[in-house]
């Protein structure tokens, strides 16, 4: 397994990178404010509308260092991914698979049954932790219905049905996500997903977190060989990494939503970490962005036992091993993808 390196994120909107050597050197008004080794990194994610030098692009190159350029809001504006790693007949062996209609259903199932399964145990360790707190009843009904629509996975014939299933599983889950939420109710609630853009506190911290691991993602995949835009349940759009879309529905519950969670109740963040524009949309400020960062990054190398390897990996490697299994299944490793299942 490999070593979980560093990801530097660039908050600040001023931010420059340039290149010394082998260090990247982050300057703010042409004052250098810090410099980072580049064997310390395994990607760049920029929030800053300055930008890279050539230099610096040159030196991720070599690196094989991904850069990924978004808004301060969020909003993706391109990446720059450097080499293509592994080789042609994995990708082509991906693209056959993709354009089967039956193994990519068989994958999309995997992705999806992954997903309800880990929505089903985060809402059953809610009631085990806070059973007090909690309508109980309530979310013992949610998990049944998913327990219902997981056993019915199996027998889905199409992916428009499969979809159908996936999304009533996703609203029938964020049904209970507000009774999660133990602490700060008046400042965070949550009365169902909304986004692009989102309108309160706790879809704001969801959207920018579930860009920030679809990313993740999306490098893991490429870091083994296989091309993040091509994806099985996830149909094919230029410009969208449909594979990491995939890839990131089994992730979110366990990654994204207890984490976000978890900075709710330990009062992490407050109400003034965030500003709500005219449009009625909501976005972190700089402070709140850096608190969410520092403790992502904290998070990332905590250790846990993967299900299926049987070996102790860091929380942020989670990605990287799910493309490995991935590509180990593509090459014909493994009879099945076995998803990331808590």
């Amino acid at each position: 397994m490999r070593k979980l390196l560093n990801t530097l994120y660039i908050t600040d909107e001023l931010c420059y990178l340039s290149k010394d050597g082998e260090n990247i050197v982050i300057k703010k008004d042409d004052k250098e404010i810090k410099r980072l080794p580049i064997h310390i990194l395994e990607g760049i994610i920029c929030f800053n509308y300055n930008g890279v030098s050539p230099g610096t692009m040159r030196l991720c190159n070599e690196n094989n260092i991904s850069i990924t350029f978004l808004t301060p809001t969020g909003r993706l504006c391109g990446r720059f991914t450097g080499k293509t790693n592994g080789n042609v007949y994995l990708r082509r062996t991906q693209y056959r698979y993709a354009d089967n209609e039956d193994i990519s259903l068989e994958l999309a199932k995997q992705f999806i049954a992954g997903k309800m399964i880990n929505s089903r145990k985060v809402l059953k360790r809610v009631i085990r932790d806070h059973g007090e707190k909690v309508d109980v009843n309530k979310i013992n009904s949610v998990c049944e219905d998913l327990l219902s629509k997981i056993k019915s996975i199996e027998t889905i014939q199409n992916k428009d049905t499969l979809r159908g299933i996936e999304g009533e599983g996703a609203r029938k889950y964020f049904s209970c996500f507000d009774e999660m939420i133990l602490q700060q109710k008046e400042d965070f609630y949550f009365n169902g997903r909304n986004k692009r853009p989102p309108m309160d506190n706790v879809n704001a911290l969801l959207s920018y977190l579930y860009s920030i691991l679809t990313y993740e993602i999306q490098s893991a995949l490429e870091s083994v060989g296989l091309d993040s835009y091509v994806g099985f349940f996830h149909t094919d759009r230029p410009g969208r990494a449909s594979l990491a879309l995939d890839v990131i529905e089994e992730l979110r519950s366990y990654m994204v939503d207890r984490f976000v969670i978890t900075m709710i109740n330990k009062k992490q963040v407050a109400k003034g970490n965030f500003i709500k524009k005219e449009n009625g949309s909501v976005i972190m400020d700089d402070d709140g962005r850096k608190i969410i960062l520092t403790a992502w990054q904290d998070r990332k190398r905590e250790e846990i036992t993967h299900p299926f390897l049987k070996e102790k990996i860091m929380i942020g490697l989670i990605p990287y091993a799910q493309a490995q299994l991935l590509a180990r299944y593509i090459r014909g490793d493994l009879d099945e993808y076995p998803p990331f299942l808590i």
